[in-house]
């Protein structure tokens, strides 16, 4: 297949599928949900069979939770499509209606960005996120899967395209790439192309954005941060940081490091340090961290010795059940701390201190900054997204969680009635702006 003559049909049929009704594109992701349903077995079939070859190579633990596609993965899936049919339609909305003179009327429609890359990691229930957020919002997608699951993401866009078609939407509305070179093909696509959204590691994401002219969305590190106040209930706390770091930690919103105030640290710490123990958690952490937790007989019976880290340790995104760990003397150098190592992803504070809350919520500069609650929150779906394509860590166009409302654009329409601007710019005809 040649990823540039496919790009360039998928240009043509991008109008076709943004003037699309919305009653269209919700029959078509009733038809996907259905079909992914009816074929799940085949589905379930090419799943196993990359598992098995995955194992035989020797992937590590943390990707492979990401590999299966099972029964609990096609209902998370469905939910997805089925919240993404109950959402309003994102095309077409108009975000601005002002007259400029009599019979001279402007207007800002929302439309979809076109035609979208997207290169995503081995995780199969991603192809089925993206497509039919895509579709939803309007926009042709190119897909390009991890190797790991191609065999499930061949039977995944088969059935997904199919569906779609069938139900009216343009045959280019999707196209799937599974070649590696063929991702190098799409970053020389910049006429046809509007967007690519890469997702995996920051050396992936940065050889993207190095070797494209094509805008680029998406963020590199999930470099995410609890702080640990000192008026914080402690039994909360542990179990929010527990959930934080264990519940998924190959995702890029588990939580790598936690900041503790340095007044509660000598209680809390060694608290914290044995209940990430129990969980299985690796620690580190500065000398001083060590030091508190190596002063409790209890907790040093109970963990292995700690790595002690440099500041530019802090830089690193674990996505394993390994944390940093280090004490700080109160919210502004927390603050100071996160907006330095930090990957502006996502970040939560503990605290019954609202003026805390409020000054960290307002300063920590990161996608999303929460309060007494696990950054595993940050998720398209849990958003009420129906799913997303990505997190963005960029401040331009989408930030956060990339949903429907992300992957659309808009375009200013002007009906008039022979009106020039010569007129205006002579003084014969004034403006008079007004909203309507």
């Amino acid at each position: 297949m040649d990823i540039r003559e496919e790009a360039r049909k998928m240009k043509l049929a991008a109008p076709v599928l943004a003037a699309s009704s919305a009653d269209l594109r919700n029959a078509a992701l009733q038809k996907i949900a259905d079909a992914l349903k009816e074929k799940k077995e085949e589905i379930f079939a090419a799943n196993s069979q990359d598992c098995r070859a995955a194992e035989e190579d020797g992937i590590s633990s943390a990707v492979m939770k990401r590999l299966y596609f099972n029964e609990a993965k096609l209902e998370d899936v469905c939910r997805g499509i089925d919240q993404l049919i109950s959402l309003p339609d994102p095309v077409g909305r108009s975000l601005l209606r002002r007259e400029l003179d009599k019979g001279l009327v402007l207007e800002r429609i929302s439309v979809p960005i076109g035609v979208i890359g997207v290169i995503f990691e081995a995780r199969p229930d991603a192809l089925v996120q993206i497509s039919t957020l895509c579709i939803k919002s309007g926009n042709c997608a190119i897909l390009k899967g991890g190797r790991e699951t191609a065999r499930t993401n061949r039977v995944l866009f088969s059935i997904i395209h199919d569906a779609a078609v069938s139900a009216g939407l343009p045959d280019s509305c999707l196209v799937q790439a599974e070649l590696h070179n063929e991702i190098d093909e799409l970053l020389q696509c910049e006429k046809d192309v509007d967007l690519l959204i890469p997702r995996g590691s920051n050396q992936f994401v940065q050889y993207i954005m190095n070797n494209t002219k094509i805008p680029v969305m998406g963020h590199a590190d999930g470099i995410c941060h609890i702080y640990v106040d000192r008026d914080v209930d402690e039994e909360m706390a542990v179990q929010v940081i527990i959930d934080a770091k264990t519940q998924y930690t190959a995702a890029c919103n588990a939580v790598e490091t936690i900041l503790v105030h340095r007044e509660i640290a000598p209680v809390f710490l060694p608290r914290l340090a044995r209940s990430l123990a129990r969980a299985g958690v690796r620690l580190r952490g500065t000398q001083e961290a060590e030091n508190l937790i190596a002063r409790s007989s209890e907790t040093a019976a109970e963990i292995n010795a700690m790595d002690i880290m440099s500041e530019d340790d802090f830089r690193t995104e674990y996505l394993d059940m390994i944390v940093s760990l280090k004490v700080v003397a109160d919210v502004e150098e927390a603050i100071d701390h996160i907006n330095r190592y930090g990957s502006h992803h996502t970040d939560s504070i503990l605290t019954r201190d609202d003026a805390a809350a409020e000054r960290f919520l307002q300063m920590v500069d990161s996608a999303g900054v929460y309060r007494n609650c696990s950054t595993r929150f940050a998720d398209g779906f849990r958003y009420g997204f129906g799913a997303e394509v990505g997190i963005s860590t960029s401040k331009l166009h989408a930030r956060g969680p990339v949903g429907v409302e992300g992957l659309v654009t808009y375009k200013y329409t002007l009906r008039g009635n022979g009106q020039i601007v010569g007129d205006y710019a002579s003084g014969r005809s004034q403006f008079h702006f007004r909203d309507l």
